[in-house]
């Protein structure tokens, strides 16, 4: 559904003294973030699927990306080629939307470049939003095969809570996974869930008031992806803040 102007009256929102508007789903314009680097169709399927009434566009427009109520960053390939994408306006913007309280969903990419900086691409620049950098992953031998595991790390992977929750966003859970990197977050607090593969322990999923992160593809993930956008979008239309 392109973006246009909302049918929907809009209500205050307040997140850490932050004011913004509050449809519910209908009328709530999210924008899923086209970098080029990464698929996004399958992201904007499973918006549609979680978000009904929702008013759900791709685009890499800074004016539509400053006018979002929700900011999808999907991302797949490497930091440098993401990181040189959001170059000529699209950094700034996310800056600024994420500074003034837009929540933030970002998949793979988008929660590596939420960072300050990756080893995979030394001089790019990531968001800056959290503190920390992002470091290739070191699994460690297969003591079975005898052999280095593989990288990238491909396929299906439980996340772990990093600390006890009733109702948390991201549940334990297996969940889709392709990636060599791995974000090193500088503050553990941000941590929501935690992922092994081999002798690596990685945050599989990080938050800080509205920005949200997930290492693995929600649109990847089946019915436990899906359940994940669905509390998403369902704690925003309540006005709350994700957790």
């Amino acid at each position: 559904m392109p973006l246009g102007a909302a049918s929907a009256e809009r209500t205050a929102l307040t997140i850490h003294g932050v004011k913004r508007p509050c449809y519910g789903l209908h009328g709530m314009r999210i924008v899923a973030v086209a970098t080029g680097v990464g698929n996004v169709r399958s992201v904007l399927r499973a918006l549609e699927r979680t978000a009904p009434g929702a008013e759900i566009a791709a685009s890499a427009d800074t004016e539509i990306v400053r006018g979002a109520d929700v900011l999808v960053v999907p991302g797949q390939g490497s930091f440098g080629a993401f990181a040189a994408a959001l170059d000529g306006g699209l950094r700034e913007a996310l800056v600024e939307r994420v500074r003034a309280g837009t929540p933030y969903l970002g998949i793979c990419l988008g929660l590596q470049i939420l960072f300050e900086a990756s080893d995979e691409a030394p001089g790019s620049r990531g968001l800056g939003v959290l503190a920390g950098r992002v470091r290739r992953l070191v699994p460690g031998d297969d003591p079975v095969l005898g052999r280095p595991r593989p990288l990238p790390h491909v396929g299906w992977n439980r996340a772990e809570l990093a600390v006890p929750a009733s109702a948390p966003l991201v549940a334990p859970a297996h969940y889709y996974f392709a990636h060599t990197y791995a974000a090193d977050p500088s503050d553990p607090g941000v941590v929501v869930t935690t992922t092994s593969y081999g002798d690596a322990v990685f945050a599989s999923a990080v938050r800080k008031d509205h920005v949200v992160g997930v290492q693995f593809h929600p649109e990847k993930s089946q019915r436990a992806g899906l359940s994940l956008l669905e509390r998403f979008f369902s704690t925003l239309a309540a006005g709350k803040e994700p957790r």
